[in-house]
């Protein structure tokens, strides 16, 4: 049996070297699943080269259905990149010791996440060598949310990045020593890097005082800047005049969305990790569960709100407005609404409140389901109001205005969303080669106060 200091010192060694075993192996799996990972998303750049070139009615968008998919993704993708920095946050400031072997993981998801949210505004663009006019002040228009969308989107993503660095400063400097003597082009460019960014850090009381009153203050900035990015970002449908887009529950809505399906995100890349980099040890499957009650919160919160809403809308009785959610609740868009509804409202719920399946397992099972559904109901949120004949024009009468319009998916959204989708994993495994998986230096101080491994407390009679 291990005294509490014996297992310290042994705990510090397995720490580093399961953080640093992304680094320094090389999986028989790696080179593969990136050159899959990497062919899809060579397939989504032909296919936007395709779109550039014939137009964006090659991706399915017409005059009576001017958005659609891309727009869904670009809500879908920059969401859930919230989970993890939003997460890790509010884990930090409510100082959940459990959460030590999950951050690092977290916080890379909403790092590669958000940029590729933000490129989806690129491809629907007919011309879209003018998104240099968002940078240029000159051609600033500040009466467009996208102007705005674009500053909140692109400040979060510094936060975020520096959300991601201030946790790895006090790591490089051991997994600088820890790749000491070994060889390889590779090694020898991350010692590089890691002396550049790990500047004069010496662990000084000072110094951890400082860099922990930085990360305490950077993640009580991240909160709200997320809840002020994705309100903003429902602004561009709010501020609209078509029935569906209209709605002063968007800014919360999206927000609530945002953290759903962003917790679920987490959770498939920190049940990913846990496998594929043979983390056992250190990321329970009670840390899996956790995330999972933190994600069915509010899931329950999502579905109130879209209760509300559909309510609302209904109950008013106006033209307009009941027209659309008909079409939601039992005309052409019922499957993938009630798809939303049984996956990420229902079975959730269910995996957490009955004891059988409240395991990892389920947890990550009702997580794919999220993910996939909370995309999904994106669409669902977009593309009605889109395809919905303006009621109200005198042409209606005359039968020349007033049919719905209609989407129809081609290869090319397709292909440039499943590209996207591959990116995330992909971004994920380089980024992971680079730089520790765990927070080494956050989990050794656990360790000193009594925590174990698993950020559970470890008791005095040995593990």
């Amino acid at each position: 049996m291990l005294t509490l200091e014996e297992n310290v010192v042994a705990g510090r060694d397995d720490v580093v070297a399961a953080a640093m075993r992304p680094v320094v192996d090389t999986p028989s799996w790696w080179w593969p699943a990136v050159a899959v990972l990497g062919a899809v998303v060579a397939l989504g750049v032909v296919a936007w080269a395709v779109q550039l070139a014939d137009g964006l009615g090659v991706a399915g968008y017409n005059d009576r259905a001017f958005w659609a998919v891309y727009e869904a993704d670009l809500v879908a993708f920059v969401g859930v990149s919230y989970g993890g920095a939003v997460v890790s946050a509010i884990l930090r400031l409510t100082n959940a010791t459990w959460r030590a072997p999950l951050t690092r993981i977290a916080e890379g998801t909403a790092l590669v996440t958000l940029p590729i949210g933000m490129i989806f505004i690129i491809p629907h663009l007919g011309s879209p060598w003018r998104v240099w006019e968002l940078v240029w002040p000159p051609y600033w228009n500040l009466s467009s949310p996208i102007l705005w969308d674009f500053f909140a989107v692109s400040t979060y993503l510094l936060a975020t990045a520096v959300f991601f660095y201030l946790p790895l400063v006090p790591d490089l400097p051991i997994a600088r020593r820890w790749l000491a003597g070994r060889g390889g082009l590779r090694t020898r460019g991350c010692r590089a890097l890691y002396k550049l960014l790990g500047g004069g850090w010496e662990g000084t009381e000072s110094q951890r005082r400082l860099l922990h009153g930085s990360i305490g203050l950077v993640a009580i900035m991240v909160i709200p800047m997320a809840v002020s990015v994705h309100s903003v970002l429902s602004f561009a449908f709010a501020s609209s005049s078509r029935s569906g887009y209209l709605e002063t529950i968007f800014p919360v809505y999206f927000v609530v969305a945002a953290l759903y399906s962003g917790v679920a995100l987490v959770v498939l890349a920190v049940a990913a990790g846990r496998r594929l980099f043979h983390l056992e040890a250190f990321i329970h499957p009670r840390h899996l569960v956790r995330l999972g009650f933190v994600m069915v919160v509010f899931g329950a919160a999502y579905i109130y709100l879209t209760f509300t809403e559909y309510l609302v809308d209904g109950y008013s009785g106006t033209t307009d407005n009941a027209a659309w959610v008909r079409q939601i609740l039992v005309g052409r868009y019922w499957v993938p609404f009630w798809f939303y509804f049984v996956a990420a409202g229902l079975v959730p719920i269910m995996v957490m409140a009955i004891r059988r399946t409240r395991n990892a397992t389920g947890v990550i099972v009702a997580s794919g389901l999220v993910v996939v559904a909370m995309w999904v109901k994106r669409l669902v949120i977009v593309i009605p109001p889109a395809t919905e004949p303006l009621v109200r024009s005198p042409l209606a009468a005359a039968g020349i205005a007033g049919r719905w319009g209609s989407y129809h998916f081609t290869w090319v959204p397709i292909s440039i969303t499943l590209a996207a989708t591959a990116a995330i994993p992909l971004l994920l495994l380089i980024l992971f080669r680079f730089v520790p998986i765990l927070p080494i230096s956050e989990m050794e101080e656990l360790a000193g106060d009594g925590e174990g491994a698993q950020g559970m407390p470890i008791r005095r009679e040995g593990l």
